[in-house]
């Protein structure tokens, strides 16, 4: 399941998404983007970032931590007025939602 995104900025949608891969859950050596954590990336006309995350569980040792740091890091892109993330479990996470990419640097492919 790829993330939607909808934004009519592509210059800042691609320092949005290369942002997100700098964020990891410390347990799993792959970012959020390519785990496929990422649900939704909105920008809108005046800046505002939205975006809808899940985890890989409810119970994650990093839910507590992983979504406000993600959150700063959003924050501090040049371009973005503001950054909000909310959190979801619907539909919940699962292995096929990686990349490829993701796949095979865990040993899935």
């Amino acid at each position: 399941m790829a993330a939607i995104i909808i934004s009519q900025n592509t210059e800042l949608t691609q320092k949005v998404i290369d942002t997100l891969k700098t964020c990891y859950d410390p347990e799993i050596p792959v970012d959020i983007w390519e785990l496929g954590l990422i649900y939704e990336l909105i920008i809108d006309k005046e800046n505002n970032l939205e975006v809808q995350m899940t985890l890989t569980s409810p119970s994650c040792p990093v839910a507590e931590t992983l979504p406000p740091e993600t959150e700063q890091k959003l924050r501090e892109i040049e371009g973005i007025k503001s950054a909000k993330i909310t959190m979801t479990f619907e539909p919940t996470w699962e292995r096929e939602m990686m990349s490829e990419e993701a796949q095979l640097e865990l040993g899935f492919l």
